[in-house]
């Protein structure tokens, strides 16, 4: 009776954005405003990123935009994208609407109550009696995290349909009035993007688990929310590589002791792309390149949570063991072994 991915599927919003286009839009907004963007400009072209998707045109972060309307649109623009996942993980399972028990809808960038869950039960007619289940906070590891507490609700009522739906709209807390260097950076980073998917113990898929997480002291300021009258603006800290380089590898092996693996007996890793240099730190710990991990980083960018099951959905085929891995804030390192028993 373990939890079973029976689907995944992705979705992105309709807008692409060139990484060439965008580094001659920020150069526009914040050459003349700071001397740091001289420095920084470099990162469009290092960041290993060729284009992005976003819920809104580019023309749109050029000029500023209040709370209210960055709601509106998060609410507006997450649920069209979240049900574009859903209906395509659905199609893929050979599931109706009618079957989900259950539903997990993870996001961390932009707030709603009632929350993203109970406006897609509205949205799609899902049953009255669903379990809901919504998470805020997990940021960039909220795909990892948000898979295993799916797993988790599937275990504990055998032979329901959860659906899981990963959504983020990292556009919409671009500020154009912040010329700070992290503001900037994440410029060249961030995009959208949604990823959904069908997990029962009843079912055809690869197990799901075990699972877990390791959150590391006094790392409170590496990732999250600095939070202002215009919006959520992007806080990270420039030593996340460094700190994988050198604390990642314990957490990890004390993981895999926990589950008697080994790194070996994994045939793939899904790591989230935080961006060029943390996949480097990551392939250092990993002893072993992440080729999915840089394409999807290249073709999507950061999208934070939904950008790791891009990457799984890129290794389909799935065969033999998969480890999933994500960091979010708290500082929150995600772990998720699929067919691994």
């Amino acid at each position: 009776m373990k939890p079973r991915l029976l689907s995944l599927a992705t979705a992105v919003p309709p807008h692409v954005l060139g990484q060439e286009a965008v580094a001659a839009r920020a150069e526009r907004l914040f050459a003349g405003r700071t001397e740091a963007f001289a420095r920084l400009a470099q990162i469009y072209g290092n960041a290993g990123i060729a284009k992005r998707h976003s819920c809104v045109p580019i023309d749109w972060y050029m000029a500023p935009h209040g709370w209210a309307e960055r709601s509106r649109l998060f609410v507006q623009e997450a649920l069209a994208l979240a049900e574009r996942a859903i209906r395509l993980s659905l199609a893929e399972s050979g599931l109706a609407l009618s079957d989900i028990d259950g539903l997990v809808v993870v996001s961390t960038t932009g707030i709603a109550t009632p929350s993203l869950d109970a406006l897609l039960q509205e949205r799609l007619g899902l049953r009255r009696d669903l379990r809901r289940l919504p998470v805020f906070g997990f940021g960039c590891a909220g795909g990892v995290l948000g898979l295993a507490r799916a797993a988790a609700m599937a275990t504990a009522e055998p032979g329901s349909r959860i659906a899981c739906v990963v959504v983020e709209l990292c556009s919409l807390t671009f500020r154009p009035a912040d010329a700070s260097p992290v503001n900037i950076v994440a410029t060249a980073l961030f995009g959208d993007g949604a990823a959904a998917a069908i997990i029962s113990t009843d079912g055809v898929g690869p197990a799901l688990g075990p699972w877990g997480e390791h959150s590391f002291p006094d790392s409170l300021d590496v990732m999250g929310w600095d939070i202002g009258d215009d919006g959520f603006g992007v806080r990270f800290s420039r030593d996340i590589p460094k700190l994988i380089r050198e604390d990642m590898a314990p957490v990890l092996e004390a993981f895999l002791d926990r589950h008697d693996f080994s790194l070996s007996g994994f045939d793939a890793i899904a790591a989230h792309p935080g961006g060029a240099k943390v996949i480097d730190a990551l392939e250092l710990v990993f002893d072993r390149p992440l080729p999915e991990t840089r394409a999807i980083l290249r073709e999507f960018g950061n999208m934070s949570a939904p950008t790791v099951m891009f990457v799984l959905d890129r290794l389909k085929p799935w065969r033999g063991r998969i480890l999933m891995t994500a960091l979010g804030p708290g500082f929150t390192a995600g772990f998720l072994a699929i067919g691994a028993r």
